[in-house]
Formats: structure tokens, C-alpha cells, sequence
């Protein structure tokens, strides 16, 4: 993506002074209900999806995230849905699909979309309030807005207002930073785009110069696997537009996912930048490598917050 020439003088220039009050409320907006002293100040959370191989009610991740001690969270969208009534999806399937299955799944579509445009948000504040009860809030929310209708993406602002997110995700592409700058601007909720490895240090300066609600959701592992660059300059470049990042320990060269500590990714530098510097976005864990034989998903993210908690006592 090429950079706008303006960026120079004027989007990067201006710092966090044209920026939402979303990003630049003061430091309490951002304070998890039961702050953890080990994390130094800095808020660590889990994206749900980490918990995957396990049972993925609501309930089961209010109990996982809990049993971790976690108070910052960011929700997938499906498990949400799912506890608000929305019809069941099809089994996802790698490879070619029947005519069968693509019917199906466009009969899916159909469905999920009517059940968007009509579905109350009274179950949506009942789930906040299980998160709330537990000590765990819910500062992002994930949806891929990119794939939705008019009716869809009001529907999805309207949960993440009413469940407390500070904003959104999904995956990032030059199409739908474009198409959904309008939307940011319209629902004053920011948009955090998540990468993969096919990113470089430019890839977000047309997406937050299209809107001042749109934003990072950095994944410094797929980063530092894409680049073979250190994530801090960036991290320091876009401090006031970033909405959380995503941790994770990669090798370079596109190498593997493995256990933290084991890749090329600077997780305790980047820890220590969020510590030093009073970053208040939240350095979400997402786990994704293998895990190991015995163990399960819950026990692998506690590795991952001792793993946090090591690097901040450095």
C-alpha cells in the first residue's frame, strides 16, 4: 500500500490531537475492573479464540478467563451471537464445497443477516452483565464487518456499545479499510484491523488517515514473521492509534507459531515499551501455537501470563 503524501505533515504529525475521545480518554477509561499489580500497569488480556479447543459457551470462557485471573478481554463475535439466540452455522469445512453445502451456507447467510436486523439487545446486555460479574470487561469485540450489509455493520456497533467495547476488529485489507472509514465516522467507534503476515511498517497509513476512528489491532507476531522487523518502531509510530495489539511468538522468514520464548518475536520488549511508556491499549494473548500433550488451552495461556509477568519484573 502506498503511503498519501500528506501523512507527513499531516495525519502523523498531529499526533493524538485530532484523535477520538475513544483513543485519548484519560488513563482510567482504559483501567481493567480488577487491575493485576504483577502486570506493572499494563493491561493484559486473551482474545477468546484462544480458547478454541475447548467447550466455547459464554460461560465456559467467563469461567476461563476467571480462572486465569484475567479482567480484559476481546470477545469473538460467534460465541456472543450464539448466547443471544442467532441461528446455528454450518460446520466449517476445509476444501471444495457441494452444491449442497454452498445452499446451506447461503441459506445461513440469509438467515443470520434477517436475525441481525430484528435481534434485541437486552441478551447482549445480559451476557455483559456475567463478564461484569466475573471482574472482566469486554474492551473489544470482534466481527467481520467487512463482509456485512448496511443493517449488519449498525447491528454490530449497537452490540459493541452495548456490551462497553472500545471498538472492533477483523482482519485488515486495502478494501475494507475503504469501504468501512464512512462507517467509523458515522457510529464514533473505532475499527481496529488486524494483520497477518503480509503487512509491512506502511500498511496501516492510509487506513488511519481515513479516519480518526480507525485504528490498529496489531498482531506482532504475524509482524515480526511478514517483516523480519521489530514491532517497537511501529508500535511507537501509531502509540495513539492503536486499539490492542495481539501477542504471540512467531519466527522470522514466516517460521512457525511456538510456546513464548521460543520465536523471534520481542514480546517482553514490547511489554516493557507498554510499562515504561503508560500504554493503556490492551496487549491481548492469543494462542496459537500447538499445545502440547497434557495440557489444554487454559493451562497454556497461564504460561503465557507468568510468561508477561516475567518480562515486566525485567
Amino acid at each position: 500500500m502506498k503511503r498519501r503524501s500528506f501523512l507527513q505533515t499531516s495525519s502523523l504529525a498531529a499526533g493524538s490531537f485530532f484523535l477520538p475521545s475513544a483513543l485519548v480518554a484519560s488513563p482510567g477509561a482504559f483501567r481493567p475492573f480488577r487491575p493485576d499489580p504483577d502486570f506493572k500497569g499494563v493491561t493484559i488480556g486473551a482474545i477468546t479464540y484462544s480458547f478454541r479447543s475447548m467447550p466455547g459457551t459464554i460461560t465456559d470462557l467467563v469461567g476461563y478467563l476467571r480462572q486465569l485471573g484475567l479482567s480484559s478481554t476481546e470477545l469473538m463475535g460467534g460465541p456472543a451471537e450464539t448466547f443471544a439466540g442467532a441461528p446455528e452455522s454450518p460446520p466449517w469445512k476445509r476444501g471444495e464445497l457441494t452444491e449442497a453445502e454452498k445452499k446451506e451456507r447461503a441459506d445461513y447467510q440469509a438467515d443470520i443477516k434477517n436475525w441481525r436486523t430484528k435481534a434485541p439487545m437486552s441478551k447482549f446486555k445480559e451476557m455483559a452483565g456475567l463478564f461484569k460479574d466475573a471482574g472482566v470487561n469486554i474492551e473489544v469485540i470482534k466481527f467481520p464487518l467487512d463482509r456485512m450489509s448496511d443493517e449488519e455493520i449498525a447491528y454490530c456497533f449497537r452490540v459493541a456499545t452495548t456490551v462497553g467495547a472500545r471498538g472492533i476488529t477483523l482482519e485488515r485489507t486495502d478494501e475494507s479499510v475503504r469501504k468501512l472509514a464512512p462507517y467509523a465516522d458515522k457510529y464514533k467507534k473505532l475499527i481496529g484491523y488486524h494483520n497477518h503476515a503480509a503487512v509491512n511498517f506502511n500498511s496501516w497509513d492510509e487506513c488511519v488517515a481515513l479516519s480518526p476512528y480507525q485504528a490498529l489491532n496489531l498482531d506482532i507476531g504475524h509482524y515480526v514473521a511478514g517483516t523480519n522487523q521489530s514491532p517497537v518502531p511501529l508500535i511507537q509510530k501509531y502509540k495513539d492509534r492503536i486499539l490492542n495489539l495481539h501477542i504471540k511468538d512467531r519466527k522470522k522468514d514466516n517460521g512457525a507459531n511456538l510456546p513464548w520464548g521460543q520465536g523471534d518475536t520481542p514480546i517482553g520488549e514490547v511489554l516493557r515499551l507498554m510499562r515504561d511508556e503508560k500504554y493503556k491499549f490492551m496487549a491481548t494473548i492469543e494462542l496459537e501455537y500447538d499445545i502440547p500433550e497434557g495440557s489444554d488451552a487454559v493451562k497454556e495461556v497461564a504460561n503465557c501470563i507468568d510468561f508477561c509477568k516475567n518480562e515486566l519484573d525485567k
